[in-house]
């Protein structure tokens, strides 16, 4: 089983670069893709997501053993189903907190994509409006907490600037 990693900031353009790996993939099957931001347990979920990645995807299908993840209901405010992932299909996952250490070392291939901070921002208010923009701060604090612990960039296979 081939586990690729996309890590970056927020807005940086980690789904568009999955969703084109994806779609481009030649020979044998297509990838599962797994978008953290399906997986973050609310606003303060970056490294709970981050570890989930780990223990209830990575590390069972490392193992043979059955793998998934639980989708978060933002609505809602609770976790939602649960979704099981093939071991038989490559892996994609993507997302902020992707390529923490131990998931890298999980991974065949890291991938850290960056941008401009101006352009970013912009690009993520643009996607989710509104009630993004009221939490910004709130997400960019995890996430710079999270990059000076774990060092994603500097795991990466391959840096994309977008």
């Amino acid at each position: 089983m081939t586990v690729i990693l996309i890590d970056g900031p927020s807005g940086s353009g980690k789904t568009v670069l999955a969703e084109r790996m994806r779609a481009g993939w030649v020979g044998g099957d297509r990838p599962t893709l797994v978008h953290l931001d399906d997986m973050y347990p609310g606003w303060d979920g970056l490294e709970a997501a981050s570890a989930l990645l780990v223990t209830e995807l990575l590390e069972p299908l490392r193992a043979g053993r059955p793998a998934g993840w639980r989708r978060w209901d933002w609505a809602g405010d609770t976790a939602a189903e649960w979704h099981g992932v093939d071991p038989a299909h490559p892996l994609i996952v993507e997302g902020c907190g992707a390529m923490s250490r131990r998931a890298v070392e999980l991974a065949d291939l890291t991938v850290w994509v960056e941008a401009d901070e101006v352009e970013r921002k912009r690009r993520a208010l643009e996607r989710d409006g509104e009630l993004y923009a009221r939490e910004w701060e709130r997400w960019d604090a995890q996430w710079r907490t999270f990059v000076a612990r774990e060092q994603p960039r500097a795991a990466a296979t391959f840096v994309v600037p977008t």
